[in-house]
């Protein structure tokens, strides 16, 4: 029965990778090929769903179809919308906390370490658009959500670290 549940569990990381990324490239087209802004991308997004409920709607009168619409369906709960926010907390507070210790000199390393990932992106932000490094980025979060989310390569990738682990220890 777990066994089940896990591979429900990484069939739906698959899913959320690809229409992840399957979004990251319509947006990655919209704002650079396009030279349109983000304003301009929600705009037409909206135009195209509103297009869209109008005709469906037409063609449901049509066949006299009665569709319910339950706004209470469409709401996220309060325990998600909690989650999220929580998240999203730890992720700045963990980000500020680095580089609070960064700034105080107290660890060198750490130091060294902030000044030369700000070089970096300093660099690649001359070098490339922002919107090119979102976009790469989503690419290979995109890409470890589908290798993590398929079953043989984990069950592979586990075995293997755990031969490797295991031979470690017999060294020592």
């Amino acid at each position: 029965m777990e066994d089940d549940d896990v591979q429900q569990h990484q069939s739906q990381q698959g899913g959320k990778a690809i229409v992840l990324l399957i979004s990251g490239t319509l947006i990655y087209y919209h704002c650079c090929f396009r030279n349109s802004s983000f304003l301009s991308l929600l705009s037409d997004v909206f135009l195209v769903i509103l297009c869209s409920l109008a005709i469906l709607g037409l063609l449901f009168r049509h066949f006299n179809i009665s569709v319910p619409v339950d706004p209470l369906e469409w709401q996220i709960s309060q325990d998600t919308a909690n989650s999220i926010f929580a998240c999203l907390a730890n992720t700045v507070g963990a980000a500020e906390s680095v580089l609070r210790v960064a700034a105080t000199g107290h660890d060198k390393r750490l130091f060294v370490r902030v000044v030369v990932s700000l070089y970096f992106l300093s660099v690649l932000g001359r070098i490339v658009s922002g919107v090119t490094v979102a976009y790469a980025g989503l690419c290979l979060f995109c890409l470890y959500m589908f290798v993590e989310s398929s079953l043989p390569l984990s069950s592979q990738l586990s075995q293997y670290l755990a031969r490797r682990e295991g031979a470690v220890e017999i060294q020592d």
